[in-house]
């Protein structure tokens, strides 16, 4: 089957097909630094690495930026209130600047735990103020921007399918429409933003319109355009970008480079938690230390993602997390005992292609695993076509080990008198060494290896 995906802004599933042969550019919409990040936002990474990861798999060679937005992300979706930035440093007590490096390393540290491969291009916004600019320049001499006493805007009833993505409603919008601030029309957005007489911001730059710094929507289309170019293979995000964010990043680059900016618009879907959407505004979030704490490996949570489909809001609880721990832990135990790999099964694999290349059905990739799992297939052969789907799973398979338990000679002792016994057939005294081992706080599995001991 042909690599399919699921196409926002045509609201369909296509053929992929990349723009230049064997290479894909993808564009994923980074974390805004104030906070820490909730393992919601870290579902939609997830599944933006399992999208990387089949690209790879299809052959394609897959060029990653992701941004980080330091500096222009607003408390209101009306580009009113204040830059979280600045919120965060007063609310942590540290600059700006240094809460900015803070949260960036927790979020790549909380990718790493989860095996989210590191993007080729990291880009902050900070770092590429001179981009912005120019971006906006372009936009003013198309006659796209206005100018009011906070800033400057995107004139969005300029064009003609403003809001296409998300299938805006704008005739709807424009009846009895509040506009706050100085915006001509319910749906501009700012561009650059005029630091405030009143305060010192910590973060602000020099521009042809006076102090001040960049808008959220801005960041995105110029650094994107910078590194993959005016239109590229995909651009992903959560789906609370639909509507707002990524509406707004096709409008400006429409407007300036004729384009809408991506071929495909992908969207993870929520994480839902007691029927609400996590939200790091209200500071009552899980983070993936959250599930650390419980005991279970952060990688629990990767599979725990991968037992639901992308696009599908997906419900969290405690109990459900448990299973998946149970369930990885089972897989990586019966891959470990299946010893050294030899060749992958061509049935199983085909048909593993074909689930993630509709439309990354990780359910059916998950379920079609634990049929292989069960198969009469030789275990050489169950564990070189596992891990040939763990390149696109990330589980880290191959490197998992039981974990190194110190087993008191006493009880070693009585493993191996039971083993003794049982290869002389004397069965009643087997039994009894396994209880007296089982007293001692320790089961016996028998394996070709030998007896191995495990805490109950």
């Amino acid at each position: 089957m042909e690599l399919q995906l699921f196409d926002t802004y045509e609201r369909r599933v296509r053929v992929f097909k990349p723009l230049v042969p064997g290479e894909v550019g993808l564009y994923c919409c980074g974390p805004t630094v104030y906070h820490y990040a909730h393992i919601g936002n870290l579902r939609t990474y997830l599944f933006e690495d399992i999208l990387r990861r089949v690209l790879a798999l299809n052959g394609y060679q897959v060029k990653l930026v992701m941004n980080i937005t330091d500096v222009g992300h607003l408390t209101s979706d009306a580009d009113t209130g204040e830059d979280k930035m600045e919120l965060g440093a007063r609310r942590t007590g540290m600059s700006a600047w240094e809460m900015a490096g803070f949260y960036a390393t927790a979020f790549k540290q909380d990718l790493t735990l989860l095996n989210i491969l590191e993007p080729n291009v990291w880009c902050k916004a900070t770092d590429h103020i001179q981009e912005q600019i120019e971006f906006i320049l372009d936009l003013q001499a198309k006659g796209y921007t206005y100018q009011t006493s906070d800033g400057i805007y995107f004139d969005s009833r300029k064009l003609e399918r403003y809001g296409y993505l998300a299938r805006l409603d704008v005739a709807g919008l424009m009846e009895g429409a509040r506009v706050e601030n100085e915006r001509h029309f319910v749906t501009d957005f700012a561009l650059w933003k005029f630091s405030p007489a009143d305060e010192q911001r910590q973060m602000e730059w020099e521009s042809p319109w006076g102090r001040g710094f960049p808008g959220w929507h801005i960041e995105c289309s110029a650094m994107a355009a910078k590194y993959l170019g005016d239109y590229f293979d995909i651009h992903c995000g959560g789906e609370d970008h639909i509507a707002i964010h990524h509406t707004n990043e096709i409008a400006q680059t429409e407007a300036s480079r004729g384009t809408r900016l991506a071929n495909f618009w992908m969207h993870g879907y929520f994480l839902q938690m007691d029927n609400a959407k996590m939200s790091k505004s209200t500071g009552d979030f899980l983070r993936l230390a959250s599930i650390e704490e419980r005991g279970l490996p952060a990688v629990t949570y990767r599979y725990f993602c991968l037992t639901a489909h992308y696009r599908t809001q997906m419900a969290f609880s405690w109990e459900s997390l448990t299973s998946s721990g149970i369930a990885l832990q089972r897989l990586y135990q019966a891959a470990w005992e299946w010893g050294s790999p030899t060749s992958v099964n061509s049935d199983f694999y085909q048909r593993f292609l074909n689930f993630v290349n509709d439309d990354l059905n990780m359910p059916r990739a998950l379920a079609l695993t634990w049929d292989l799992v069960k198969s009469a297939l030789p275990a050489g052969e169950k564990k070189a076509t596992l891990l040939a789907f763990d390149q696109v799973f990330g589980l880290d398979i191959e490197h998992w080990q039981p974990a190194v338990v110190e087993v008191p000679e006493a009880v070693q002792v009585l493993a191996q008198e039971r083993q003794t016994a049982r290869l002389n057939k004397q069965w009643q005294l087997a039994d009894e060494l396994r209880a007296a081992i089982a007293e001692a706080g320790f089961q016996v599995e028998d394996s070709r290896e030998g007896p191995l001991l495990k805490p109950l």
